[in-house]
């Protein structure tokens, strides 16, 4: 991975729940000398804090419905409590960071993802205000940025994260944009694969190898690289490691 180049990176919502991972990832970042703008997810903490208060959580394709009382909740933890979990760990290992939503300078504007089901404040990014982003990061600011935003009206919608990063990595013209997950790749049935073309993606999905939360991070890295992404890495925090000191490591979503 070039460090020269700035870089988005999604961190899972699987992870952030761990101060072991945060701390592992924030000593990373710090040791960067052109630091990554930060896309997170939560979707543990979500699931935990719905089910505390009775709401049971459902998915469609990958995505979390989400309904009038669930949206309340979403904005809590991704936007707070997540959040500043991830930015305390940044700057605990001395990296300067900044925590934000896509509410906030209107980072990320938003319209009401239509599907065959209604998915309820469900989202997906139509803009990214990349001005407001560049400018953080030229200060050697670590944007950590909450995939919660609002459309022209104000309502909010959660957006899959993934779907954020994506959007971000488009409009900052990034050269990589890296999808830290809890597996170190995709894996076809049980062989690990490096590199992955898009018409294989597909195929994989349809076939249920490719499956729940993976489903978003692959096409929206497809669609990453159709927008002018260079490429898109999927691997883990010891992936991360490898990547950085030039090794090889995770999969490769090629066009």
């Amino acid at each position: 991975m070039g460090q020269r180049s700035r870089f988005v990176l999604k961190v899972g919502g699987g992870e952030v729940d761990s101060p072991g991972f945060l701390k592992r990832l924030a000593a990373l970042i710090a040791g960067m000398s052109v630091k990554p703008v930060i896309v997170h997810g939560g979707g543990k903490d979500i699931t935990r804090l719905l089910e505390g208060l009775g709401v049971k959580s459902s998915f469609h394709q990958g995505l979390r419905i989400t309904g009038e009382e669930a949206i309340e909740v979403v904005e809590m933890v991704l936007s707070a409590l997540v959040n500043k979990r991830i930015v305390g760990a940044l700057e605990a290992a001395g990296v300067r960071a900044l925590g934000l939503s896509g509410r906030d300078l209107g980072l990320v504007r938003a319209v009401k993802l239509e599907s065959e089901v209604d998915l309820g404040h469900v989202g997906e990014a139509v803009m990214v205000n990349s001005g407001a982003i560049r400018t953080l990061a030229a200060n050697n600011w670590v944007p950590v940025i909450s995939p919660v935003s609002q459309d022209k009206d104000g309502l909010v919608l959660n957006i899959n994260a993934d779907h954020v990063a994506r959007a971000v990595a488009m409009g900052l013209k990034v050269k990589e944009l890296v999808f830290l997950s809890n597996v170190p790749c995709i894996y076809d049935d049980v062989y690990e694969l490096s590199t992955l073309k898009a018409h294989q993606a597909e195929n994989l999905i349809e076939s249920g190898v490719i499956d729940g939360g993976m489903i978003p991070k692959v096409r929206s890295g497809i669609a990453a690289l159709e927008g002018g992404v260079k490429r898109v890495v999927i691997t883990d925090i010891d992936g991360l490691g490898r990547r950085l000191e030039g090794k090889a490591a995770g999969t490769v979503i090629e066009k």
